[in-house]
């Protein structure tokens, strides 16, 4: 599809969910204002195209209140949907973004996503047929790779800037996560698969932070923060079961999650503006490693 339509579809939903109810007369205006109505006004025959195409790419429906003739985004569906949907459009809508700021790019700083471009929507596929996939893997922990590894590719995660696929390796018959930067050779296989019941993406990660986890039962986790990093703990929580107490100096955050090695070194990166309350075993490891880190400066 052309990136000028799919801009359009964006451009479309982000102004009525930033007026919350429009006319279509308002919208029309709004539409000339900007530089991608190129001085044409939206017809309401191209109006009702984009929005069917709006619902088809972005499972967004654009309602008429028949009252007052306005229209409006339906969040019916929101609480299974929204998260996804924010995201495509973020997404298309900062590429249009960058897109129309070329005489700028110079100016511009942004981070690489190593992971996405090539693999990534071969997968997407895969998880719309539930196929199969082969491919070969080079971990960073080994030296040698990996190769003819068949997944049944259960879903997809992204973690600081890289994509994960997470599904059943079919020889080991383990669930795993492999990064997408170190698949090479990906095809899809003819071979079909049913989704298991119990497997619930948006459970299987719930207890944990990152991209890692375990077996081991959540623990209640509390951190003393400092001021000024508290703020981007606010801004940014770390999970989704974060409270704060606030004191004068301090703040306390608590936790209920599991202890893993994403965890840990997120742990460690925040330094001294982070102490692990809670739990002992947490404390200790953290001490151990900060203990191995400053022999490397003896």
């Amino acid at each position: 599809m052309a990136r000028n339509l799919v801009n359009r579809y964006v451009w479309l939903v982000d102004t009525i969910n930033r007026y919350g109810r429009i006319s279509l007369k308002d919208l029309n205006k709004a539409w000339l204002r900007s530089e991608i109505s190129e001085g044409k006004p939206l017809a309401r025959r191209t109006f009702f195209h984009y929005r069917d195409g709006v619902e088809e790419m972005f499972d967004i429906n654009i309602q008429c209140d028949k009252s007052t003739f306005e229209y409006y985004i339906d969040n019916s569906d929101e609480e299974n949907n929204d998260r996804l949907r924010s995201w495509l459009v973020d997404s298309v809508s900062m590429s249009g973004t960058l897109s129309n700021a070329r005489e700028v790019s110079g100016r511009i700083m942004l981070e690489n996503v190593p992971s996405a471009r090539e693999h990534l929507p071969v997968i997407i596929d895969a998880l719309k047929q539930d196929r199969r996939i082969r491919f070969s893997y080079k971990s960073y922990t080994r030296s040698a790779t990996t190769t003819g590894i068949v997944l049944e590719p259960y879903f997809v995660k992204i973690f600081k800037q890289l994509w994960y696929v997470i599904g059943l390796n079919v020889k080991d018959g383990q669930i795993k996560t492999y990064s997408l930067d170190r698949i090479s050779s990906l095809n899809i296989l003819q071979e079909t698969f049913k989704m298991p019941e119990n497997i619930n993406p948006a459970d299987f990660f719930k207890d944990c932070f990152g991209i890692i986890t375990n077996k081991n039962n959540p623990k209640r986790i509390v951190l003393r923060v400092e001021p000024t990093q508290a703020k981007y703990f606010r801004a940014l929580p770390l999970h989704h079961s974060q409270q704060e107490e606030i004191h004068d100096d301090y703040s306390i955050f608590s936790y209920k999650m599991r202890i893993t090695y994403d965890l840990k070194e997120e742990l460690m990166s925040h330094g001294a503006s982070i102490e692990v309350l809670e739990p002992k075993e947490l404390k200790t490891l953290i001490r151990t490693e900060l203990e191995r880190a400053l022999k490397h400066y003896q």
